[in-house]
C-alpha cells in the first residue's frame, strides 16, 4: 500500500485552512446575527465566498494529486503541485479577505494549475 506522504501532508494543511475559514465565517455570522446568506454585510460575503471557493477547488486538486502520486509521479512533480495548491489558496484567501485583487487572481491561477498539472500527467499515462 502506498502511503502518499506528500498528498497526505497537503491534505492535512488544507484541512486546517478549511477549519480556519469556517471559524472566520461563523464568527462573522455571529457578529452580524446573520443565520442564512450574507445579509448586507460585505465582510461576511467575502468570508462565505472564500470558504466556498476553497471547498469548490481543493477536493479535486487533492484527488488528482493523490492519483498522480499513486501512479508514480516523481516526488518533485508532486511537491510542485502541492506548492501550487497551498500557495494558490493562501494568495486567494489574502486576495479576497484583504481585497488585494492581484493576489486573488494569481492565487486562482495557481490553484487551477494545481488541477491541470496532475490532470495532464494522468491523461498522459492513461493514453500510453
Amino acid at each position: 500500500m502506498t502511503s502518499l506522504p506528500i498528498t497526505s501532508l497537503t491534505a492535512a494543511i488544507c484541512g486546517l485552512m478549511l477549519v480556519v475559514l469556517a471559524i472566520m465565517t461563523g464568527l462573522q455570522r455571529t457578529k452580524t446575527k446573520t443565520l442564512l446568506g450574507n445579509g448586507t454585510d460585505d465582510v461576511l460575503l467575502r468570508r462565505i465566498r472564500t470558504h466556498g471557493n476553497f471547498t469548490e477547488t481543493v477536493p479535486m486538486a487533492l484527488i488528482l494529486m493523490a492519483l498522480a502520486e499513486y501512479q508514480g509521479a516523481g516526488q518533485t512533480l508532486v511537491c510542485i503541485i502541492a506548492a501550487l495548491l497551498l500557495c494558490g489558496r493562501a494568495l486567494h484567501i489574502v486576495g479576497i479577505l484583504g481585497t488585494v485583487m492581484p493576489a486573488r487572481g494569481l492565487g486562482m491561477l495557481m490553484t487551477l494549475a494545481a488541477i491541470l498539472v496532475p490532470a495532464g500527467y494522468l491523461a498522459s499515462i492513461a493514453v500510453r
